[in-house]
């Protein structure tokens, strides 16, 4: 991918190359147990199970505990996570199509998988992540969903959405809809580059399906 480059249909590359660039010989820090974690660290902890209803008997993620390694800019990182995840005016399957197609495009074996399965229960089917591989540009999409991986790809691609991919999402959107839209690929974008970079480990492999 160039920059400047829209890239709207199928997005094809070296999954094998790119999971060992990403994934192999990774972590590249271990996680911390969770009586390491510091005081600030721990409220976040806290904080993260509340939001997302996480028992307390279940095991925290491990790529949360590597980067509760700098407890100060995780919570920064999860404050953003909440207020687009938990509690974000786009709807859950439509924030799931998106961040898929965010994953494809930073080429983010950790984000893709995890992202398939928080997909899957919040409604997209296995067909539709296959669309998501194919783009924008691919049939079945309503236009509405259409223009909001387009605006995916402007982003990433051009860093700007474009009048008309615009224009059509505000058709169906809120203002606060709008104003989340490029937050919300910024920030999976963020994600996917530190994750990537942390050589974080996929559960069960790697596939683009």
């Amino acid at each position: 991918m160039q920059m400047g480059e829209v890239i709207t249909g199928k997005y094809e590359f070296d999954a094998a190359a790119r999971v060992a660039q990403t994934v192999a010989g990774g972590p590249r820090y271990a996680p911390l147990k969770l009586e390491e974690v510091s005081p600030e660290g721990q409220e976040q902890v806290d904080a993260i199970r509340t939001a997302f209803h996480i028992p307390e008997g279940r095991p925290f993620p491990d790529v949360s505990l590597i980067t509760l390694r700098h407890p100060g800019m995780f919570k920064g990182q999860m404050v953003m996570g909440i207020e687009l995840a938990a509690k974000g005016t786009i709807p859950a399957r439509e924030r799931e199509l998106a961040i898929l197609r965010v994953a494809l495009l930073a080429r983010a074996p950790f984000e893709w998988c995890e992202h398939i399965d928080i997909g899957k229960a919040f409604g997209v089917t296995s067909e539709e992540i296959e669309r998501v591989i194919e783009g924008s540009s691919a049939p079945g999409w309503s236009a509405h969903e259409a223009a909001l991986l387009r605006a995916v790809e402007e982003l990433i691609g051009d860093h700007c959405m474009s009048d008309a991919t615009w224009e059509t999402l505000a058709k169906t959107y809120t203002e606060q809809q709008m104003l989340e839209v490029p937050m919300l690929v910024g920030a999976y974008l963020m994600t996917a580059m530190q994750q990537n970079s942390l050589k974080i480990q996929p559960k069960g492999g790697f596939e683009y399906r």
